[in-house]
């Protein structure tokens, strides 16, 4: 997704449930999931377990800020980091935390996080569809950054690649971590990556 994506930026309200708490928040144009929280989104929020309660917690690819939301509202006292690409969508998360009062987000650009933060927690629906080479590169440049102990849950569409994702993970980061999939539901797979400790 480009930086700034094609198209006016409407904004619209809308009325969201996120683990258990119904919010309203705003979306726009030219960025994921803009009428609802998408399938996949919904099926990550179920399955994941609830954030580590301090430390550095990340949204990787956070759109309008569906899981960072969720993450800073169930661990308060977290930094969440809400990383994206798209200016649009960083705005959009820095206006909805704002909204529901969650002064612990940082809606910021990937290079925008400091070298030496180790994340306790990832959640990402990735963007499959920017292509394996970058998918790969993304995910090879964040999930090293766990701490000892720390997790991350990704969803994806299992006929987008689960499976195949799923042992790429496991080969690339070796016995650094253990890769299993904790969840499956209606098509989507829920892997967790666990740095051990």
């Amino acid at each position: 997704m480009a930086d700034r994506p094609a198209g006016d930026d409407e904004r619209r309200l809308l009325e969201v449930r996120l683990r258990g708490r119904d919010v309203e928040v705003e979306t726009a144009r030219g960025v994921f999931s803009t009428d609802r929280v998408d399938l996949g989104t919904r099926v990550l929020l179920r399955e994941a377990p609830p954030p580590p309660t301090t430390g550095h917690l990340l949204d990787l690819g956070c759109g309008w800020g569906a899981l960072a939301l969720a993450m800073a509202a169930e661990a308060p006292e977290a930094v969440v980091w809400a990383v994206d690409v798209s200016a649009r969508a960083r705005d959009l998360t820095r206006r909805n935390a704002e909204r529901l009062d969650l002064p612990g987000v940082r809606a910021v650009a990937p290079e925008e996080v400091p070298d030496d933060v180790g994340l306790a927690a990832l959640w990402s629906n990735p963007p499959i569809r920017v292509g394996k080479e970058a998918l790969h590169a993304m995910l090879a440049r964040w999930l090293p950054r766990l701490s000892a102990g720390g997790s991350a849950h990704l969803v994806v569409q299992r006929n987008l690649g689960a499976d195949s994702l799923q042992a790429w993970l496991a080969r690339e980061l070796g016995d650094a971590v253990d890769v299993e999939r904790a969840g499956s539901a209606k098509g989507y797979r829920v892997l967790r990556v666990a740095r051990r400790a």
